[in-house]
């Protein structure tokens, strides 16, 4: 299903605990779902390549692009099941997963970035580092550098561009609910999903977006 350019999906100021677990358990499944018949379009073009090569042909150019679209798609599901999906309290993600899964949720994009970080971290810190890349990368399609640290218990996230999209009116969803809040169209809800968590888990939440950058921290 393809998002009309005026589709929105609201999110309503009187969120509760369960509605965020709700879209979360929604986001695991849909996620879930779709990791099965990815990996049998794997099998199926590792299948067609062993026949080439036992005929003695080599591979096209055309099954080389399936196959690097599919594992950019099975990256960024990778990405977005801790993104979206649900995280229960006590769950954490190795150090070396946690690199994959940044490393993964931007493959096919001109982001570089650097993750400071040698320990297990709670599946809820991963999930909002995950949340807070995709805000970052919505404002910086041409590129940019992106530093992820955690200094004194809290995550900061730095990036340094030639130049941002900068939408003040939507980065503005990441301030406290203190009033009403600008729609959002499906490929921004990470903005106010990241607001909820950060209210949900009692984090500070605050951001800087310039011309040159952009910074979350929590």
């Amino acid at each position: 299903m393809e998002y009309a350019p005026d589709d929105i999906a609201t999110i309503p100021e009187h969120q509760t605990d369960s509605t965020i677990r709700l879209v979360s358990l929604v986001g695991s499944r849909l996620c879930h779902d779709l990791v099965s018949p990815l990996g049998a379009i794997g099998n199926g073009i590792e299948l067609l390549q062993m026949v080439k090569e036992q005929a003695g042909e080599s591979e096209a150019p055309e099954m080389q692009l399936i196959e690097q679209a599919l594992q950019a798609a099975r990256a960024r599901i990778d990405g977005f099941r801790v993104a979206f999906g649900s995280a229960a309290s006590g769950q954490k993600i190795s150090a070396s997963d946690f690199a994959a899964l940044v490393r993964n949720l931007c493959v096919s994009t001109e982001l570089q970035i650097t993750l400071h970080n040698d320990l297990a971290q709670p599946r809820s810190d991963v999930k909002m580092v995950l949340l807070a890349l995709m805000c970052l990368e919505s404002a910086l399609p041409w590129g940019a550098r992106i530093r992820i640290s955690q200094q004194g218990g809290r995550w900061y996230l730095a990036a340094v561009a030639e130049r941002t999209k900068r939408d003040l009116a939507l980065w503005s969803c990441l301030n406290a609910q203190n009033g009403s809040k600008p729609n959002v169209v499906a490929a921004e809800v990470q903005f106010p999903l990241l607001r909820l968590m950060a209210d949900e888990l009692a984090r500070p939440l605050s951001w800087e977006a310039t011309e040159t950058g952009a910074q979350i921290r929590f």
